[in-house]
Parts: C-alpha cells; structure tokens; sequence
C-alpha cells in the first residue's frame, strides 16, 4: 500500500519556484506590512515622534518594531505552512569561493565601528534595547524572504547562480521603494535602492560563503540598527558631529557597491539537479 502523503495544493503551487511567484509571495508580504503600518498608524500614531523616532520607546515600538512583528509573524507563518523550514535553514546546495569572503568581513568592521562610535548618551537606553530587538526583525524578516524563499524558488526553477543573485538582490532593493510612501524624497529613494542592491549582493555572498541563512540574518540584524543609532535616522545621513569611529565606517556603503560590481562580473554556475552532485562554484 502507498502510504506516500502527497502536498496540498497550497504547497504545491509555492514548490514550483520561479521569478513570478518569487515576485507574488514579495507583493504579498508588502500588502501585509504596509497593510499593517497603516493600522497601527490610524490607532496609535500619535506615539510616534515624526520628527526624530528615536525619542522614546514608545515611537520606535509603533513606528518599527510593531509592523515587523506583524511581517516576520506573516512570513513565518507561510514557511510553516509549506514545510520549508528545514531547506530554508539547511546547509547550503552550492558552496562559495574564498573572495567572497569580503562581503561579511566589512559587514563585521562597519558594524564594529559603528556600535562603538554610536552616542548612547544621546538615546534612553530602552530605546537602545528595543533597537537591538527591532534589528532582530529586520534580520529574520528580509533575510528570509529574500536570502531564504526567494533564492530557495529561483533554485527550484532552474535558474543560474547569477540570476539567483541578482533577482534576490534587485527584489530585496525594491523592498525599500516603499520609503516613498513616508514622504522620502525620491531622488534619496533612487540612492537607497541602488546601495541596497549592492548590500544584498553582499547579503547574498555572506548565505554563499558562509553556508547558512542564520548568518545573513545575524549581521543584517546588527547592521541595521547600529547604521540608525549612529546616523540618528532611517536611510539617511547624519547630521551634526561624528565620532571618527562612525566616520570611519562611512566609506563601506561604496565598498559593498564595489564587492556587487566584482560578483556580478565573478559569480557563475547553478545548482545541479542530480542527486549525487556537489557542485563548487566561483
């Protein structure tokens, strides 16, 4: 007797991968985490100091950290849903190439710098707190829709390494077009997605190298908030004085810019389908 259990069509329709879903599943988690800053801000936006969000707690736990609980909540749910948890957190089918190396390591040192050149003196240190917290989602919300589902789909539809990097890349860039949306000029919009293309590039080489999604979610995790803490906003550049630490980080947005112009010449290869394979690619 068979006893094999055969996949819901919920489950089938997402295993088959490609672009376009890839597209849908990001159009849809959109829906929901804007859906859902538009309903915390008509209830509780009053809390948030539109001015400078790092005032209090309270601003930053409505005008971040709430949204992403409802994101990540979402995301989660849908990898449970359909049984992804394990590929998504497994070791990784293709390994990568000693250069790429250089993605996580500035990673690393610009958020050294900037953790150390943050003036703490300037927040409450609850606000701090919930900061490292709120980075925690961010970390687990982009990294596993964009490094985890969207990368997973585009393997599972064939495409090459190249391609995988790029549309994961160029789908986690358009994310931050949202910015528009909360009045950011367009032109500093324009900047963002460009040096978010280049960082998920780097986001990208770190899943490579490294071998796991965690990490990727880890270092995107502490990026974040220690590049707002430092620059005292959201995709912007900091006004007033400097420590020489955080000055010092201020050159590794055009470094990531660089280590993507290198991979997109570089990265080649594709996983390979056959069971017994394991492929090494550059």
């Amino acid at each position: 007797m068979d006893h094999t259990v055969q996949p819901t069509r919920w489950k089938a329709f997402w295993d088959k991968g490609g672009w376009w879903r890839a597209i849908l599943l990001t159009v849809l988690y959109m829906a929901i985490y804007l859906g859902a800053g538009l309903v915390i801000g008509t209830v509780a936006g009053d809390q948030v100091v539109a001015e400078d969000i790092f005032r209090t707690p309270q601003s930053v736990f409505v005008g971040l950290t709430l949204s992403l609980i409802v994101g990540s909540a979402a995301l989660a749910a849908f990898v449970y849903s359909v049984g992804w948890f394990k590929p998504l957190f497994a070791q990784q089918p293709v390994k990568g190439s000693w250069w790429m190396w250089a993605a996580p390591l500035f990673l690393v040192a610009a958020i050294v710098l900037r953790f150390l050149g943050i003036n703490y003196s300037s927040y409450q240190a609850s606000v701090v707190v919930l900061m490292l917290v709120t980075g925690l989602l961010i970390g687990f919300a982009e990294e596993i829709l964009t490094r985890g589902i969207v990368v997973k789909m585009l393997r599972d539809s064939g495409k090459s390494e190249w391609v995988v990097m790029v549309l994961s890349s160029l789908i986690f860039a358009l994310l931050h077009s949202a910015n528009a949306l909360s009045g950011m000029p367009i032109v500093t919009v324009l900047v963002t997605i460009v040096f978010t293309f280049g960082f998920g590039i780097c986001m990208y080489l770190t899943l490579r190298v490294t071998g796991n999604l965690i990490w990727p979610m880890i270092l995107h995790a502490l990026y974040d908030p220690t590049l707002f803490l430092s620059t005292g906003g959201i995709d912007q550049a900091a006004a007033g004085p400097q420590s020489p630490l955080v000055q010092l980080a201020g050159p590794a947005n055009m470094i990531y810019i660089l280590i993507a112009l290198v991979a997109l010449i570089v990265v080649r290869g594709k996983v390979q389908r056959a069971p017994l394979s394991e492929p090494v690619l550059s």
